[in-house]
């Protein structure tokens, strides 16, 4: 069905009640405000029975105000900029009324009850009846039409209804529609909400159990180090023993090279004595001497690989494949496997020797003894 719109010139003032009714439409029921007006804490109005339907949507559990036990408040969101609006107990009726909208509303309505030519008229004419008004609405065809159309037009074995029920039937529908969406909007709003707090416990949680992870790994760390610094204290230890014992032989070697160098220059300046007499005397104790010193036996001397630290070896491939199968664990299983961490740390304290101090060699003779060191 067309139709045309038939209208009378706007005046200025027309023009201006006409914008100031737009301001006075509730965003719900996309009528003009209806008494009591509330105001929400985000500054926009509505009706207080469109408020209500939005928020008994929104809070279906909520005791109406006439219930005998007392409810806590509930919440709704506004339609216009979706601002989350708190109620006390009291719901919507604890809303504040927004008395100045509702005198601007009573001043419209006695403007808009003067004669009409004051105030421009818009109606819908029928396209094919230019004199026809559009005041029927063919059900049928689901569609606005005028009584010509159905009396004598298209429309005439269609079923009608008066255009102002079919009106006022849909915008209830609409309305009803409006507040449904709005609820289930606060709905879908509070699974969002819950999905967001679930995220963030889950970065809460993996950033608690990389904390936790990485101590125990720390303390891993702190045992190695550990292990690691008795294992060089006992190479060090050894090193400084077996320095000791081959600088003490050297000095004694050097003792006796000083006294046969000394002994020697003193046989040298007695050969050249001319005298022959005196030489006899002399030589005689030299030749003593050097016989006395050549009878002195072998001083000490390491033995052959007496340098070698070959015996300071460590075996770690079983640690290491050990170390590379760590997982993660149930709760459970990773308690029992502390557990028996724990027993194992007790007994390899237990094989330990009690000190450190009578592990490296003792000797003093030219053969050292390594019973004392096992490879690790």
């Amino acid at each position: 069905m067309n139709f045309a719109v038939g209208f009378k010139s706007l005046g200025g003032d027309t023009q201006t009640m006409d914008n100031l009714e737009k301001q006075l439409i509730c965003p719900i029921c996309l009528e003009m405000f209806t008494k009591p007006v509330v105001i929400l804490p985000c500054q926009h109005n509505l009706c207080r029975k469109c408020a209500n339907d939005i928020f008994q949507a929104s809070n279906p559990l909520w005791q109406s105000r006439g219930s005998s036990t007392v409810s806590s408040g509930g919440r709704f969101r506004c339609p216009s900029c979706r601002h989350e609006v708190v109620l006390d107990r009291h719901g919507v009726y604890g809303l504040q009324r927004n008395l100045l909208v509702e005198n601007i509303i009573d001043i419209y309505k006695q403007e808009s009850s003067r004669p009409l030519n004051t105030k421009a008229e818009q109606h819908l004419m029928c396209e094919e009846h230019e004199d026809e008004k559009i005041n029927i609405y063919c059900l049928t065809c689901e569609t606005p039409t005028c009584s010509m159309c159905k009396v004598f037009g298209a429309h005439k074995d269609c079923e009608v209804a008066p255009l102002s029920s079919v009106y006022k039937r849909q915008k209830s529908d609409l309305s009803d529609g409006i507040a449904m969406l709005v609820a289930g909007n606060d709905r879908i709003q509070a699974i969002i909400t819950q999905m967001e707090e679930i995220c963030k416990s889950i970065e809460d949680n993996s950033r608690r159990q990389k904390q936790h992870l990485s101590q125990r790994f720390d303390s891993l760390y702190s045992i190695l180090e550990e292990r690691k610094k008795e294992l060089l204290q006992m190479i060090t230890r050894e090193q400084e023993e077996k320095l000791q014992y081959v600088r003490g032989l050297i000095r004694q070697h050097g003792d006796h090279l000083e006294v046969t160098s000394k002994l020697v220059e003193t046989a040298i300046q007695s050969m050249d004595e001319p005298q022959m007499a005196q030489f006899l005397q002399q030589a005689k104790e030299l030749i003593k001497k050097i016989t006395d010193m050549s009878k002195v036996s072998t001083i000490d001397r390491p033995d052959p690989g007496y340098e070698n630290m070959d015996h300071f070896c460590v075996n770690v491939d079983l640690v290491s494949e050990m170390l590379r199968t760590i997982d993660f664990h149930t709760a459970v299983q990773g308690d029992e496997e502390e557990d028996i961490f724990d027993t194992e740390e007790v007994e390899v304290e237990e094989e330990r020797p009690e000190s450190t101090e009578d592990s490296g060699p003792r000797q003093k003779t030219a053969t050292p003894q390594h019973a004392d060191y096992v490879g690790v």
